[in-house]
């Protein structure tokens, strides 16, 4: 007779699986978590979105870890709102090249080659995703292969 595997034994295969094949764990999250944010907080264009809403730098970074354990090792640990929270920035595609810049850069300077593939193909997931959504708050619907402009009409 074959067991029944729970929700969370079925979460802890998956996340243990990811681990083996690249590498990822909890150190190398934090690792890329904090080297990306210290390059957002000296950028020009990422810097000064951030700074004007986030006073207390620890619990942003905790949350950020937590988001990404979710995304890259289905965790399951973050469990917030990322489009609750976007929605309201004056942000458009050109913050989300940088973001994406920026991010990939870091992956290649904290992980190995397959852990850093795993999480840039992630980070372009959640920025085409979260981009499309703040356009959608905004009146704009993109059309495939269209990026959203703060100056297009509409948008404010």
């Amino acid at each position: 007779m074959e067991a029944i595997v729970t929700g969370p034994e079925r979460r802890q295969r998956i996340t243990a699986e990811i681990m083996e094949r690249t590498g990822i764990d909890e150190a190398m999250i934090e690792r890329l978590v904090r080297g990306f944010y210290a390059k957002v907080r000296q950028d020009a264009v990422l810097g000064p979105v951030f700074e004007a809403r986030i006073a207390d730098w620890e619990p942003h970074l905790a949350q950020m870890c937590a988001f990404w354990s979710s995304v890259a090792l289905m965790t399951g640990r973050y469990h917030g709102t990322p489009m609750v929270k976007h929605q309201p920035l004056p942000i458009d595609a050109g913050h989300f090249d940088r973001w994406l810049e920026l991010f990939e850069q870091t992956a290649r300077e904290v992980c190995p080659p397959e852990a850093e593939v795993h999480f840039v193909e992630r980070a372009h997931r959640i920025a085409a995703s979260l981009e499309l959504g703040i356009a959608g708050a905004q009146g704009v619907m993109l059309g495939v292969g269209e990026r959203f402009r703060r100056n297009q009409a509409g948008a404010v």
